[in-house]
């Protein structure tokens, strides 16, 4: 009887051990990959799980139209995304890494829609909280 307590107790703390391990924190979880992707989803599918752990708190977007540059907040793209929440986009998406290094990213999501081409430039930085998007400037072509 005390070998079965000692077994299951021994299985209750492997059980415990690896859940905790497997949830990592959260810096761990906001890398590279993980953030543009959470950002393409939000984009192209209107996905919003995780967006915004991925933007920093200061996220600028910008969209050139024309000649005009339009400026939104991080809190007004938020509140874009969630009136268009589950809107799937008709497109196809490259992605392109401009540049990296350890501390930013700049990658480059294009956006493929009949009769035109939305390129958005996504600046990442490694933040102390894991990689953030501080900029996205998109350019329609």
């Amino acid at each position: 009887m005390k070998t079965l307590k000692s077994i299951m107790l021994g299985l209750v703390l492997l059980v415990v051990c690896g859940a905790a391990k497997a949830t990592g924190t959260d810096a761990e979880k906001l890398t590279k990959n993980y953030a543009i992707n959470t950002y393409i989803d939000a984009m192209s599918r209107g996905r919003l799980s995780g967006l915004t752990d991925v933007l920093a708190p200061d996220a600028a977007f910008s969209m050139l139209r024309g000649t005009k540059v339009q400026s939104y907040s991080k809190a007004e793209m938020i509140n874009y995304l969630k009136e268009n929440r589950n809107v799937e986009q008709t497109c196809t998406i490259n992605t392109t890494i401009v540049e990296s290094n350890a501390d930013i990213s700049l990658v480059k999501v294009d956006m493929k829609f009949d009769g035109f081409v939305r390129s958005n430039y996504v600046t990442l930085a490694n933040t102390g909280d894991g990689w953030k998007i501080t900029n996205v400037y998109s350019v329609f072509k």
